[in-house]
């Protein structure tokens, strides 16, 4: 049994770090925002914190109250999850993007072990057809529980999934039974929910409304899924909650670890150092895409942004440029003896590094809220407003008009290569990083090949690089690709679809068509902006044929 978190001293839950020259800019920061009360302004739902316009930021604050409310739902979730294990199902399935899926995929990855006895949680947030393919041919559709996860309900991955999945449930189990199969998680009033509730799903989780997305984790969102797969919620509440005193209005800043944290990334940031790189013992490797979501889709608007870089190669300190800061995340009974000595390499070398030192795997309810209370407080500094993402419907809009010319036209989005990497790299100046996105299925071969890509990259060009498979890329990073500094080279990688193709139902495009139009979309919304962008086959990268 984990440790119980009221048990944990100050010390393990307050960042250390090894700032060096930048100790006085972060100093700096921290009195500006004690002297600005910037701290118990974020309690009091003050919006003027980051704009003087958003009239809707006490609608986007709920996170700050999730801990204590969800505290009186574990009860609930426990119970359905032992009903969910008495039926006997192998799988949940769940059909979400970004927000909607993340918190529930880290949770899972971090805590469920080979040997629990729930159901297997598989998350699907793609369209592509070979990784749709791969999740039905391994799951028994008779036996799976689907989850479809959407905020506002009319998110078209998911609705498109839950089509083709609702299709294959009644081939195996019948018509009139098919609702029984599928639960919903949505905000009240939303198509999803009407849906659920006219099909008879079997359960329906109404979200609180006055929390964002990105900031769902410790809400039905990633709770419901997680305690499915064996995750026991209650630690994960208790440590989140108590993570929650500490951020509190009451807590000087010097000892509060969201606003301190905050300060040095956002600190950090607007001196140049805004390529904030996440190092993560093993154990919490899981970890680094849900704070790539936060910290893009909250800071990257208006020009401005920390490009949050996860999984990256670790090479020779004299690889990473000016612009790195890093967090180097360490589970203190992990294997961290090769991490431990590059970090100290790259603090020797002059980067700012920063220490966030965890006890054990239930620290990831507190790291949630950790970070997103310094994600606010970074906003703050960088002067951005975190609770929209105003560039990510530009994407979706060019999509959606695509789709629209398939019924008519029948011809395919066009995804033809557009550029080269060589081309595109010669384009390169200092502090830029590199995006890629992979319309591609995801493999333990295709992460590897990619891995070695952007370690070529970083030793040769001396940039940051960045990955993302696509869609969900556009519901992770999206936002800062679009709305952030004009800093990024951006690299689609797609290929064929061939015979892995799968028709939806009811509709006049394919999951092929639906992913390269989702790809094609994006990719004019890049250009539209002036963006430095290149198209490449999967075949032209190394170790991708």
């Amino acid at each position: 049994m984990p440790q119980r978190f009221s048990h944990i001293d100050f010390a393990s839950v307050h960042p250390s770090v090894q700032l060096g020259a930048y100790a006085e800019t972060v100093s700096r920061a921290i009195e500006r925002l004690e002297a600005d009360r910037i701290v118990p302004r974020i309690w009091n739902a003050d919006h003027t914190v980051w704009k003087p316009a958003p009239d809707d930021t006490p609608d986007r604050l709920g996170w700050l109250d999730l801990p204590r409310q969800m505290r009186n739902e574990t009860t609930e979730l426990d119970a359905f999850a032992q009903e969910i294990r008495r039926a006997g199902y192998s799988h949940v399935v769940l059909l979400g993007m970004g927000g909607s899926s993340l918190g529930a995929e880290v949770l899972a990855q971090i805590l469920c072990g080979p040997s629990s006895r729930a159901p297997a949680l598989l998350i699907l947030d793609s369209t592509v057809p070979a990784r749709i393919r791969g999740v039905s041919d391994s799951i028994d559709p008779a036996r799976t529980l689907f989850i479809v996860s959407s905020k506002s309900g009319s998110t078209i991955e998911p609705n498109v999934l839950y089509r083709y999945f609702h299709q294959l449930v009644a081939r195996h189990v019948g018509g009139e039974c098919t609702g029984s199969r599928f639960v919903a998680i949505t905000d009240t009033g939303t198509p999803l929910e009407k849906l659920a509730r006219d099909r008879e799903f079997l359960r329906v989780f109404i979200n609180p409304p006055n929390v964002g997305g990105r900031y769902s984790a410790l809400s039905y969102f990633g709770l419901t899924p997680a305690v499915l797969a064996g995750v026991d919620i209650g630690h994960i509440i208790e440590r989140a909650e108590m993570m929650a005193q500490y951020c509190s209005a009451g807590s000087p800043l010097s000892q509060n670890p969201g606003a301190w944290l905050g300060a040095a990334i956002g600190a950090l940031a607007k001196i140049g150092r805004d390529k904030l790189t996440i190092a993560a013992s093993p154990s919490f490797a899981g970890f680094g895409p849900w704070i790539e979501q936060i910290i893009a889709e909250s800071t990257g608007k208006d020009g401005r942004g920390i490009v949050p870089v996860v999984g990256e190669p670790i090479v020779r300190p004299e690889c990473y440029g000016s612009d790195r800061a890093f967090v180097y995340i360490r589970a203190d009974r992990g294997d961290n003896d090769k991490l431990d000595e590059a970090m100290s390499d790259i603090r020797d070398a002059g980067h700012p590094v920063i220490l966030v030192r965890l006890d054990d795997r239930y620290d990831l309810g507190a790291e949630f809220f950790r970070w997103e209370f310094a994600t606010a407080v970074a906003s703050s500094i960088l002067g951005v407003y975190p609770f929209d993402q105003p560039s990510v419907n530009d994407s979706k809009e060019r999509t959606s008009a695509m789709l629209a010319k398939l019924g008519s036209s029948g011809a395919p989005p066009d995804v033809r290569p557009f550029g080269s990497v060589s081309e595109l790299m010669r384009q390169a100046r200092p502090c830029d990083y590199l995006a890629i996105m992979a319309y591609i299925p995801q493999t333990p071969d295709v992460d590897e090949a990619l891995f070695h890509f952007r370690r070529s990259i970083i030793e040769e060009q001396g940039i940051a690089t960045t990955l993302g498979y696509g869609p969900r890329v556009l519901h992770s990073t999206g936002q800062l690709h679009k709305g952030g500094p004009n800093s990024g080279l951006f690299l689609q990688i797609v290929s064929p679809h061939g015979d892995d193709d799968i028709p939806i139902p009811c509709k006049d495009f394919s999951f092929g068509m639906l992913a390269d139009a989702q790809a094609a979309g994006d990719f004019q919304a890049l250009r539209r902006r002036g963006r430095r962008v290149a198209r490449v086959d999967a075949a032209s990268i190394p170790g991708l044929t």
